[in-house]
């Protein structure tokens, strides 16, 4: 897997780890080493791990626990909460590896619970714990350009943000341990509401008989604008759903919204219409459409 080599900030060399080289964990690692960082990988499928180290020159290793081991800062980006729980816990996890004063920062999509839980664990043994879930999907892994939204302590943050930035366009902290992972939960709520309203759009106006992509054109110039309809709105009137964020990871996303929304009271009935709208995608076969797949409903 390619990635797109951009400019990155100029910041001391630093020994990082990353634990988890999927379609965004890949990538991500990738503009760490090309940065100028001394990486060392750790992914479940070992062949991955060795096919990454040779594409970009860094190491692998056979545990997160020796992945872990001598890095400044550790980054992660795996599936979800027991996936992370997995990847950090226990006598082969990178905690047990991690010396003091290290940080490890976590860009899994997961709950704001284990995000506190592994803060919690971290300052117990000495070192610090940082939720960074991101927002821009593979494209943005690849280009380097993520949208981070992180929780926990200034001091950490603020050591992390400078290494992070090789693979992100904004890194900010939102607030205590468990924002950043709450803000996700916001980005996913706004993106569920908007891919379903331009779902609803395409599909009445391909059943006008409107030339859709003259119209995305017209009315994305105007107050409908928005990043969906600019990047999927014509691929959605064609038909087409091969792209990165799939709707098996949107409704897991949403699942940590309304488990949230139970415990703090918020009232989602969009949010949880549209996640039995994903839920009907994917009896359909749409397990691996990209989000934007929500318009073969209507169709």
């Amino acid at each position: 897997m390619s990635i797109n080599v951009r400019n990155y900030e100029s910041t001391p060399s630093r020994k990082v780890a990353f634990v988890g080289l999927g379609v965004m964990g890949y990538p991500m690692a990738g503009h760490l080493a090309r940065a100028g960082h001394q990486v060392t990988v750790y992914n479940r499928t070992a062949s991955k791990a060795e096919t990454w180290a040779k594409e970009f020159g860094g190491k692998h290793a056979a545990t997160p626990r020796l992945a872990a081991q001598e890095a400044d800062i550790v980054f992660c980006c795996v599936g979800n909460d027991d996936d992370l729980r997995g990847v950090t816990l226990g006598a082969d996890g990178a905690f047990a590896g991690m010396k003091a004063g290290a940080i490890f920062v976590d860009h899994t999509t997961a709950s704001a619970d284990v995000a506190r839980e592994l803060h919690a664990a971290a300052k117990k043994a000495g070192f610090e714990f940082v939720d960074a879930p991101v927002s821009g999907g593979q494209a943005g892994a690849q280009n380097g350009m993520l949208t981070v939204m992180c929780g926990g302590d200034q001091a950490a943050f603020d050591a992390a943000r400078p290494v992070g930035m090789a693979f992100s366009k904004a890194f900010t902290l939102m607030g205590e341990s468990g924002a950043g992972q709450l803000t996700k939960m916001v980005n996913q709520i706004c993106i569920a509401g908007l891919v379903q309203g331009l779902s609803e759009a395409i599909a009445f106006g391909m059943r006008a008989g409107l030339d859709m992509p003259q119209v995305l054109d017209v009315i994305g110039k105007g107050a409908a604008q928005s990043w969906q309809m600019d990047n999927r709105g014509k691929t959605m009137a064609e038909g087409k759903f091969d792209f990165g964020f799939a709707v098996d990871w949107m409704r897991k996303d949403l699942g940590l919204v309304l488990d949230e929304a139970k415990r703090n009271g918020a009232r989602l009935p969009v949010t949880a219409l549209v996640d039995q709208f994903y839920a009907d995608v994917q009896q359909a076969g749409g397990n691996r459409f990209d989000t934007s797949s929500l318009i073969t409903r209507l169709k």
